[in-house]
């Protein structure tokens, strides 16, 4: 599978497993041994079941109302990147999360690398300008 095609499909199941808290579409992504770091300073989760511990305990507070990905920019060595944006309740107040996720990805298509840099901010927003940069 080429780059493109597997960063397109990483965003796609993205947007549709964050919102329904769908664990298992999201590990189907990740190679067995696949590396995730939820922020640069934070211990890595390595492995598909440290991954699934992560998504669980995320998402247990969690209600979505919407997710969106921007197209993803594909570079070379199998590395892409592309925007997030989740409007979600937490314990029933309203928040946005925001930011980028890089990804690595093998021959097969599956993330075997992923780094997220994001914000969260209280209530629902919306970029100033426009939602994504492309």
């Amino acid at each position: 599978m080429d780059t493109r095609e597997a960063a397109e499909r990483f965003v796609r199941v993205w947007e549709r497993g964050w919102t329904a808290h769908d664990v298992d579409a999201l590990l189907d992504l990740y190679a067995g041994d696949c590396v995730h770091r939820s922020m640069p300073f934070r211990e890595p989760h390595r492995g598909r079941a440290e991954l699934a511990a992560y998504l669980r305990r995320s998402f247990e507070r969690e209600r979505v109302t919407d997710v969106r990905f921007s197209p993803p920019v594909v570079g070379q060595d199998g590395i892409a990147v592309a925007e997030f944006r989740v409007l979600s309740e937490e314990d029933g107040a309203p928040s946005t999360l925001a930011g980028c996720v890089f990804v690595r990805f093998d021959a097969d298509g599956l993330a075997v690398e992923t780094r997220d840099y994001w914000h969260d901010a209280d209530g629902h927003r919306e970029p100033e300008d426009k939602l994504f940069l492309l």
